[in-house]
């Protein structure tokens, strides 16, 4: 599917994780409607028309100035950058646990913490959080994971009632499993597995989400905040 355009012109948008996949797609949404994007991610390359930053979103110190380098502040900011180390419980080490909460939940809150002062002081901010439905249910093998985004979940709802009086919206979109690349890779029972699981009977791709992520961006959502939107053809339900 291709994305419908949304008007973004002349804002500044900051995309973690843009440099494949789902963030891609997002990112070359935003820069379709008109904004000027930056790529935060440790590796990869931005795409056409968009600037790369290579980030660690776990390292505060580099986050902040990264922000601050941009010459112009954020109003809006994608939070997309998460990794997966799966294993049951009594199996995960500690460095399997503390790498996916560093990345997919203090990663978070590195970068909502250093573009917020600005989006405050402006009056007007979108962020949007990239969840998981197994942040919602919990998942076999995905202890680390579900609750990072779970944890991202919870951050989404407080940092949407601290900004709200200052013109700030923070929402959350929660996949379930979607086709990028990295899905495609995987042995074909699982993903027949997700298929069984959804309403639909077919998959989302990187589009739909970046589509749902985009509304949420947009001031067609102004008065939406707090919320996560699932976008998993119904696997949740």
């Amino acid at each position: 599917m291709k994305v419908q355009r949304l008007d973004f012109t002349g804002r500044i948008a900051i995309v973690t994780g843009g440099s494949q996949g789902i963030g891609a797609a997002i990112a070359n949404g935003l820069t379709a409607g008109g904004a000027e994007v930056h790529v935060f991610d440790r590796a990869g390359k931005a795409g056409p028309g968009q600037v790369f930053h290579p980030v660690d979103v776990c390292e505060s110190g580099a986050v902040a100035e990264a922000v601050a380098s941009l010459g112009q502040p954020a109003s809006l900011l994608v939070n997309n950058a998460g990794i997966t180390r799966d294993r049951s419980l009594l199996k995960m080490s500690d460095d399997e646990w503390q790498q996916v909460l560093q990345v997919n939940l203090t990663g978070a809150f590195n970068l909502i913490r250093a573009v917020a002062p600005a989006m405050t002081t402006l009056g007007y901010g979108r962020i949007v959080n990239i969840v998981s439905i197994n942040g919602m249910r919990g998942k076999f093998g995905q202890a680390n994971y579900a609750a990072s985004k779970g944890g991202l979940i919870a951050l989404t709802k407080t940092a949407a009632r601290e900004f709200g009086p200052k013109g700030v919206t923070v929402n959350a979109v929660a996949p379930g499993m979607v086709l990028t690349e990295m899905a495609r890779q995987l042995p074909e029972e699982f993903r027949a597995k997700a298929v069984e699981e959804s309403a639909l009977k077919q998959l989302p791709e990187a589009d739909d989400i970046a589509a749902a992520t985009l509304f949420l961006l947009s001031d067609l959502a102004r008065m939406v905040t707090g919320h996560v939107l699932k976008v998993d053809s119904g696997q949740y339900i």
